[in-house]
């Protein structure tokens, strides 16, 4: 949909009382490690392009929430 053809109306403008009531939230730093993994493994991954720890970082995610 082109943004032309969204109805803003609804929305109430952004002023400098919003801003100012607003917090700077960052998302916490990922620590940094060095982890084994099967060349296999690895090079599948990164033949999906770019991003490939990301992804490695979601599969590990989805499998520890099905583990709870």
């Amino acid at each position: 949909m082109p943004d032309e053809d969204i109805d803003y109306s609804d929305i109430p403008p952004l002023d400098d009382n919003f801003f100012k009531k607003g917090k700077l939230r960052l998302p916490k730093a990922k620590p940094l490690i060095s982890i084994r993994i099967d060349p296999d493994v690895l090079e599948w991954f990164k033949s999906q392009g770019g991003g490939y720890q990301t992804r490695m970082n979601a599969v590990l995610r989805m499998y520890m929430e099905s583990q709870k």
